[in-house]
């Protein structure tokens, strides 16, 4: 027990809170443990492109960059917070044992406003939201953002009947409103009141201490409550609840609800099974709920959002969609599709010297060719951060990794060893790589690994800003679409110089990921 045990936090005072208590229960078993405060993502100095390992949620990825990047060993998150899928690499290592689960309105004066036809009640969730109007449709609901201190400041110097909270995170930090009720109706968030622990997955004595303080019941109903989160969710935004408890006779109970934004029209499913044989509740509630209409009702939740004003080329999660601001309306939807060519094996199981692979997409079309192991690929050279890692997961030593074509085509001509270069590239592929090389009288010889096919759609007139992520989706969305006064939001200077050919206004995200490009959305859309 030598080691120390670097717990990653924020600075709010719940997520300290939260960082304290598994500190505690750690010292409590004789291990050693420091609190480290982290920095906004922006301050983190990376040696390498972690943010393309899918890093989502607005309130966890800068804990979990830090510890990809090896700064601390854990993370403590409010576990309702937390993405259903987590980075790669990133493990849940412990879950503590949940407190109050149940959403609370806090008010002033009197709750006689609950019985009367106009009330103004602030919350940040659209799960919160969808229900309240559910139950009160004649009401209005505000947007409320913050930390709690705040939330419940705003809440006293406004002129709002109540606002809506978790009361896990009043009671933590000791906040106690006069004037509370337990909305004992409101189905809560999945995993609402419990905090989940994380771990990198390869640390075996860090997921080992943290399995100490794991409480299984707790585990057990979160495990049912995420999974119905994730089954439902699927690229809609539309507002879901689960709760999962076990009773005394050990008898599991899942209940779950789907809602649309505005709150008219609302599927609920409960199921229960035996503690042991309560595995498939999730499934059977969720299964439940879409075969009552649930597909057509996210449909309609999505379809109910007017006058978008951002729209995105490649397809968001729920997640994503949730980190604009709450005045952006959004849309998303794919606008090329990729589908990988079966590769001549007798070329895959030649020896090659050198190896250029800008994309994930090749890697994935060269195992579906051949296996790893008959591959003799001498010095692989790539475009990315998470090609790289995707390249030594499964084939092998990468010999020099850049941030683009361009960069990489540069370092070939000065380092590379030899005269000729196989590209693994897409029917789409871009010049500027093979024009250098062929330049600098390198040979190279190309094998398509895989079709790029433009899937453009018409983009309503109310759209201010469109969101690209490669050459290929300007290109698509020029097939249908026109740049009119729009703006373009790029992922990356080579996305960003194709789409100067065409939008008088054009903004490049510092880092290439989605998150990074939905963060230069919110700082930059309507600020000119």
């Amino acid at each position: 027990m030598s080691k120390v045990i670097r717990i990653g936090t924020r600075d709010s005072e719940l997520a300290l809170w939260q960082a304290n208590t598994v500190k505690n229960k750690l010292e409590a078993l004789g291990h050693k443990t420091t609190l480290v405060p982290v920095k906004s993502t922006g301050d983190l100095v990376l040696d390498k492109p972690l943010y393309e390992l899918g890093i989502t949620g607005i309130f966890t990825k800068t804990l979990d960059v830090a510890m990809l990047n090896g700064d601390i060993d854990i993370a403590v998150h409010s576990m309702k917070d937390v993405p259903t899928a987590l980075p790669k690499g990133i493990v849940q290592a412990a879950v503590l044992e949940r407190a109050n689960f149940l959403d609370i309105l806090a008010f002033k004066k009197n709750e006689e406003f609950m019985g009367e036809r106009d009330a103004i009640i602030a919350t940040g969730s659209l799960r919160r939201k969808a229900q309240w109007l559910n139950r009160y449709p004649t009401h209005t609901v505000v947007d409320l953002r913050g930390n709690i201190n705040s939330r419940y400041e705003k809440l006293e110097n406004n002129d709002w009947n109540g606002a809506i909270f978790a009361a896990a995170g009043l009671e933590r930090i000791g906040l106690e409103p006069e004037n509370t009720i337990g909305l004992t109706w409101m189905v809560p968030a999945p995993a609402q009141g419990a905090i989940m622990v994380v771990a990198k997955e390869d640390d075996e004595f860090i997921r080992e201490a943290c399995a100490e303080i794991n409480h299984e019941p707790t585990e057990i109903c979160t495990k049912l409550e995420r999974e119905f989160l994730r089954i439902l969710e699927g690229g809609c935004s539309a507002p879901i609840g689960a709760l999962a408890t076990i009773s005394k006779e050990n008898e599991v109970t899942l209940k779950g609800v789907l809602l649309t934004i505005d709150g008219k029209k609302k599927l609920e499913a409960e199921f229960t099974a035996p503690l042991g044989k309560h595995s498939y509740l999730a499934k059977d509630c969720a299964n439940s709920i879409l075969s009552r209409g649930g597909k057509l009702l996210m449909t309609y939740a999505t379809d109910i959002v007017e006058n978008t004003k951002i729209f995105s080329t490649r397809t968001l999660t729920p997640d994503q969609i949730n980190l604009f601001d709450q005045d952006i309306k959004v849309k998303s939807e794919d606008f090329i599709k990729i589908s990988p060519n079966r590769i001549s094996s007798l070329i895959l199981k030649k020896e090659i010297q050198n190896v250029i692979i800008t994309s994930q997409n090749t890697v994935e079309a060269i195992l579906k060719s051949v296996s790893p192991e008959e591959l003799k690929f001498k010095n692989i050279y790539c475009v990315g951060g998470k090609t790289k890692r995707m390249i030594k997961r499964y084939i092998g030593p990468v010999k020099h990794q850049e941030k683009d074509a361009k960069n990489l085509a540069n370092y070939l001509v000065e380092y590379m060893e030899g005269t000729e270069v196989t590209y693994f590239c897409s029917n789409l592929r871009l010049d500027h790589l093979p024009t250098v090389l062929a330049e600098n009288n390198i040979k190279v010889r190309e094998i398509e690994a895989y079709t790029t096919k433009h899937a453009p759609a018409e983009v309503e007139d109310s759209v201010e800003g469109i969101m690209f992520y490669s050459p290929s989706t300007i290109t698509s969305y020029l097939l249908k679409n026109s740049p009119d006064n729009r703006v373009a939001y790029c992922i990356g200077d080579t996305t960003a110089e194709e789409a100067r050919k065409h939008f008088e206004t054009v903004y490049v995200a510092k880092i290439p990921t989605v998150e990074s490009v939905i963060e230069l959305v919110n700082q930059t859309y309507g600020k000119d």
